[in-house]
């Protein structure tokens, strides 16, 4: 049963479309539904908001800390309100997702990723929920940090967006404690296959007319004109 969304990102309009922002773009639209407003809690060093969802107790929690001190706040509202690692959902962008994609899991380790690093360290745990939306790979590790901390194109941030509202579908699973289910609807959820191009329809031909490329009419010789 989760009782804790937590949304990973950095403060500050300079990072707020940026695509190590996913996790901020999920808890925002989850707000939205729910009809709740986060506001500034400097307790427990973030954006919070308190609501119930099929009677029970919800939290969504957005840390003000910078990305790589992500743990101080979600241990800190954790600890006060006695919710257990297993009962934490962690939205974060994915280097290792493609963009439209999206994963859910549990444990395991934080793959480089800063701000699941320090949320280790401060629960003491890495037995907790994790749900990884795809922003995809620059195809070289030297521009990973020019990556995250970039928008991503047009595209791309309208397919991450239909992401997220397809993987919203499995918050009441999560809620309820049924992470089978809640992991069918994410990892079942994936972007449409694009359709191939249909061929262009044949022009018929005239009587007399022929498929032949048609030549082009050869120039004057140089020195005839």
């Amino acid at each position: 049963m989760i009782k804790l969304f937590v949304g990973l990102g950095n403060p500050g309009s300079e990072y707020e479309d940026t695509r190590h922002n996913a996790g901020f773009w999920w808890i925002d639209q989850l707000a939205r539904q729910l009809k709740v407003q986060l506001q500034p809690d400097k307790n427990h060093h973030g954006w919070v908001a308190r609501t119930t969802l099929q009677g029970d107790t919800l939290w969504l929690l957005k840390p003000a800390t910078f990305m790589n001190l992500s743990g101080k706040s979600v241990a800190s509202l954790a600890r006060f309100y006695k919710i257990e690692p297993a009962q934490i959902m962690v939205v974060h962008d994915e280097l290792d997702v493609v963009p439209g994609e999206a994963k859910l899991k549990l444990g395991g380790s934080h793959a480089g990723h800063n701000g699941l690093r320090d949320i280790h360290a401060q629960l003491g745990s890495d037995a907790y929920w994790r749900l990884r939306l795809g922003i995809g790979h620059p195809g070289v590790k030297s521009e990973v940090v020019h990556w995250v901390l970039k928008k991503p194109a047009p595209e791309q941030r309208k397919v991450i967006d239909t992401c997220i509202d397809r993987s919203l579908l499995a918050v009441p699973w999560m809620v309820s404690g049924d992470m089978v289910k809640a992991t069918q609807q994410v990892h079942t959820s994936k972007p449409p296959r694009p359709k191939p191009p249909r061929p262009a329809a044949a022009i018929p031909l005239k009587e007399g007319a022929s498929h032949e490329t048609p030549q082009t009419p050869a120039g004057p010789e140089p020195g005839s004109a």
